[in-house]
């Protein structure tokens, strides 16, 4: 799941990715253009709900592509998003 919040200024979203605690048994970042696809730069954390997450601030207006990262090379993508394809997820914002 994908939640996109504008912030106070409008110039930017605030993205929070979102996914359940058991896609995935150990470690899981999200990665993409944001981040230059850094793995561990947003370690999504568990909490008490069943779902892991981590919220990023981004531009408004501008697509992003990402896929999520887990422990062992495991990239899986979200279905929460605009477009899918060989590349990943898209949103725009």
């Amino acid at each position: 799941m994908i939640r996109r919040q504008r912030t106070g200024e409008h110039e930017s979203v605030k993205v929070t990715f979102v996914i359940d605690e058991a896609a995935h048994e150990g470690p899981v970042s999200v990665v993409g253009d944001f981040n230059d696809w850094k793995p561990g730069a947003h370690l999504l954390r568990r909490r008490s709900n069943g779902t892991r997450s981590v919220a990023v601030t981004l531009p408004a207006g501008q697509p992003v592509r990402f896929r999520y990262l887990g422990d062992g090379g495991r990239w899986f993508d979200d279905s929460d998003v605009d477009h899918l394809d060989g590349h990943g997820g898209l949103i725009t914002l």
